[in-house]
């Protein structure tokens, strides 16, 4: 869910502005899960803008204390997570660690990088959910030490049902700065996409499964 529909318009714009947005129907983007997408956002882009990096990790802190209070810890989701996280636990004064997708493979083989502890309260910081699978074996494992994971905050999701259910069997709340709802209602109002590629991306969610089978 969105915490703020003003604040949700305004990131989407920015993923459009700084053309973190990438429309490819004809040659569609494979996603790890397997599923074709004929759009990918590349949020990471925004780390080079200091305005909206900015903006983003305000209403990160905003959003996260309004739904989760202060937690004990912030961790990032390796790698998109990773340097949101840290802005965010440095702006709220906290600890910071991030999650691997895969337990290092050399050295102390560590899955979790950081100091944590079990009892802790945890949210984690994604860039982007699409499925969550990958959130949530970063959650699994958080859980596993021991941590108490009070919710994820992401800066978009794609808000497809794979993902709604995969959380809600977890049992966990996510929140996210801006999602494809508005983001396509955005690009739309300002021409960045015509009414052939607002049906395109529409259909497309809803059966992103089936999509260009």
């Amino acid at each position: 869910m969105i915490q703020n529909r003003d604040s949700a318009r305004k990131v989407a714009d920015f993923l459009l502005q700084i053309k973190a947005v990438m429309l490819q129907p004809d040659k569609p983007f494979t996603w790890a899960s397997g599923i074709k997408s004929p759009i990918y956002c590349d949020n990471r882009k925004t780390l080079s803008n200091p305005k909206i990096r900015t903006y983003l990790r305000q209403q990160f802190v905003s959003a996260i204390v309004e739904e989760f209070g202060k937690p004990d810890v912030i961790a990032g989701v390796a790698t998109g997570g990773i340097p949101h996280g840290v802005l965010i636990a440095q702006d709220l004064g906290l600890p910071f660690v991030y999650v691997r997708s895969e337990v290092k493979k050399h050295g102390a083989g560590n899955l979790i990088e950081g100091e944590i502890q079990a009892g802790q309260s945890v949210v984690v910081i994604e860039d982007l959910i699409s499925t969550g699978n990958s959130t949530l074996k970063a959650v699994d494992a958080l859980r596993k030490a021991k941590c108490v994971v009070k919710g994820v905050a992401s800066i978009f999701s794609y808000k497809l049902k794979a993902s709604e259910d995969n959380f809600k069997k977890a049992k966990l709340t996510s929140i996210s700065l801006s999602d494809y709802p508005t983001l396509i209602e955005r690009a739309a109002e300002t021409n960045f996409i015509g009414e052939k590629d607002l049906k395109t991306l529409e259909d497309w969610r809803k059966n992103p499964e089936g999509w260009k089978k």
